[in-house]
């Protein structure tokens, strides 16, 4: 061996080295993003298998029903629900329904402009929240409303929305969709409601534990009035067009 050089030691190689680690915190953030990725395509599979079956429970429903013991609830098909009540819920909740793709951006100016805090938020939008997220108005609940609202609209016919909508809204203490309301308050089935049962119901779409249909206060009675009047104007200017034909 000439004098001076090196011999190499067994098991070592230049140009060799050993990948180092990742850093703890890219580790996280690559399985925060593998799950995110999974839940993201369990919820698409789910918005897709919706169009044909009914979400007959939504996490609301379960923790209610954990809460109170037991739920009034009893899924009907949107041929039996009374065509007043489809409009009725329309013109209290949502006018522009057929005209927008998931947000009402008139609505949202406007309600920015007055400062409230609530009351653009569109039918597709609280549908999206009632079966497959959770309640409550935090940024994170929020921003998965945004993002999947307008798929629930690509992958849904207005029709389906409004279906499911009036069969997953909240009417009453542990009373659940237009069935179980129009009995509990009425008597009657959901295809048996009149205008003016229909536009009750619909006035206590906003705090429905707070309200009840049978015995609404006479400021009330002058809201569910003009639903009633909405619900004519909307059936009559072509704005029932998309969930009625």
């Amino acid at each position: 061996m000439a004098p001076g050089s090196r011999s190499a030691k067994p098991g070592t190689g230049r140009g060799k080295r050993r990948a180092a680690p990742q850093p703890l915190r890219a580790r996280a953030l690559r399985f925060a993003l593998q799950w995110v990725a999974r839940a993201a395509m369990a919820v698409l599979a789910l918005v897709v298998a919706f169009t044909v079956i009914n979400p007959i429970w939504t996490p609301y429903m379960i923790s209610e029903r954990l809460r109170l013991g037991s739920l009034q609830r009893d899924w009907v098909s949107m041929e039996e629900i009374a065509p007043v009540m489809a409009r009725a819920a329309v013109a209290a909740e949502d006018a522009n329904f057929c005209l927008h793709w998931g947000f009402d951006m008139a609505a949202i100016r406007k309600a920015l402009d007055e400062g409230r805090q609530r009351g653009a938020s569109t039918i597709s939008q609280q549908t999206t929240k009632n079966v497959f997220l959770w309640q409550g108005r935090s940024w994170p609940r929020k921003a998965a409303e945004a993002v999947l609202t307008p798929v629930v609209e690509l992958v849904w016919s207005k029709r389906r929305i409004l279906e499911v909508y009036l069969n997953v809204a909240e009417m009453g203490e542990g009373i659940f969709g237009v069935e179980a309301a129009a009995q509990a308050y009425f008597g009657v089935s959901a295809a048996n409601l009149t205008a003016v049962q229909a536009a009750r119901l619909a006035a206590v779409l906003p705090n429905p534990k707070a309200r009840d249909a049978s015995a609404l206060p006479q400021g009330l009675r002058q809201r569910a009035a003009g639903i009633a009047d909405g619900a004519a104007t909307i059936g009559a200017d072509g704005r029932a067009r998309c969930f009625e034909d």
